[in-house]
């Protein structure tokens, strides 16, 4: 399935004059790179669609650890895409969407967006990219960060609270990164990585470390 250039998010790093049609993503239309897009015009692995279908063929790419099935599979935010080496999906300040190369293998950041109780006294965290989780801790909350591993089990948590690292998704700030300075009333002070203070709802910010 496909959309008109013109309706497509503007995170996505493409020309808009050219074909008519872009691919559509499965999944967070909005807040993510079809797998074909970031092969083919982000990454330049591939000049047609059909060479990344011989790529998902051949089992060369993967998504957190689990091989591509579909030239519209869904990279999210700070998810991780193997193609010709290791990759982490983030953000500019222009609120472009860009791969930062990695050196080695490592866990994936997310941030939990819910919770709930279910069976045997385990709680269910919901996360942004669509990925739910069971874990036995029941200080996380959403706002809060989890790194998992590439079998989504649960390796760190972090608590968005004073002292911590942020990175803004979201609004006039997104793309930068800051450390929180205080937490009042939904409101979250952050003194960004310029040197500006700002005061951001819990919504926009990722806990990184």
């Amino acid at each position: 399935m496909h959309q008109t250039r013109k309706e497509a998010t503007n995170k996505l790093p493409v020309r808009r004059k050219g074909t008519k049609y872009l691919a559509r993503a499965r999944s967070h239309l909005n807040d993510s790179v079809p797998v074909v897009i970031a092969v083919r015009d982000m990454l330049g692995l591939a000049i047609k669609s059909k060479e990344v279908k011989q790529m998902i063929y051949q089992k060369l790419l993967k998504i957190n650890g689990k091989d591509v099935s579909d030239l519209r599979d869904s990279i999210k935010l700070f998810n991780l895409f193997e193609a010709d080496r290791l990759y982490r999906l983030s953000l500019l300040p222009t609120g472009r969407f860009y791969f930062v190369p990695l050196s080695k293998k490592e866990d994936r950041l997310c941030k939990v967006i819910g919770k709930r109780l279910v069976n045997s006294g385990n709680i269910q965290l919901n996360l942004h990219d669509g990925t739910n989780v069971l874990s036995l801790k029941k200080d996380i909350f959403p706002g809060d960060s989890v790194y998992l591993d590439d079998g989504n089990k649960v390796q760190s948590h972090v608590p968005l609270e004073k002292g911590k690292e942020v990175f803004i998704s979201s609004g006039k700030k997104k793309g930068m990164s800051g450390k929180v300075l205080s937490v009042e009333k939904g409101k979250i002070s952050v003194k960004l990585s310029n040197g500006e203070e700002a005061a951001l709802s819990r919504e926009v910010l990722f806990a990184v470390k």
